[in-house]
């Protein structure tokens, strides 16, 4: 079989490709919002005071409410504020997955604690969102998007200490 490309159909599918890459690349432009802290509690103490799938609620000073299912049941919905709606998909002896199924971001977020030693732990808390599809996405907007994200959480992972070190 003998192929002839000609120059006009080689810039055809060079832009093609070219196309698809950039659509590629946008596509995976997630970002991840990596939190740790230090609690001066064992694992196994503290994480009973911080699992609970709504205690986000009173933590960010709104509401919440499971919608569907039980607290860390695969599949419960909880509704915080009365608008972001977020679903339990995973979770381990000390740690829990929710993903905000309607967010064009693709957003989740995980909370999870880890033994230091027999006195302390590691809570963690990551977020991973697409930035690509945030309403603004030029390199300036992505970066206060972020920094406005790792302010308000770490106020929130800053709470949760406080709640896993109480008497």
């Amino acid at each position: 079989m003998n192929l002839k490309i000609t120059a006009a159909a080689l810039t055809i599918a060079m832009g093609a490709a070219a196309t698809l890459s950039a659509g590629a690349a946008r596509a995976a432009d997630f970002v991840t919002v990596p939190l740790s802290v230090t609690v001066n509690a064992p694992a196994d103490k503290a994480w009973p005071k911080i699992n609970g799938y709504c205690q986000i609620g009173p933590w960010f000073k709104t509401t919440c409410e499971l919608t569907s299912g039980k607290d860390h049941e695969m599949g419960a919905v909880r509704l915080i504020a009365g608008r972001v709606t977020e679903l339990f998909v995973a979770n381990t002896a000390w740690s829990y997955t929710y993903s905000q199924p309607k967010s064009p971001i693709d957003y989740h977020g995980t909370v999870e604690i880890q033994p230091i030693d027999k006195k302390t732990s590691k809570l963690l808390y990551t977020l991973v969102y697409d930035a690509d599809a945030l309403p603004k996405h030029e390199p300036e907007d992505k970066a206060k998007d972020k920094a406005n994200r790792t302010a308000q959480f770490t106020v929130l992972i800053n709470t949760m200490k406080a709640a896993a070190e109480a008497k």
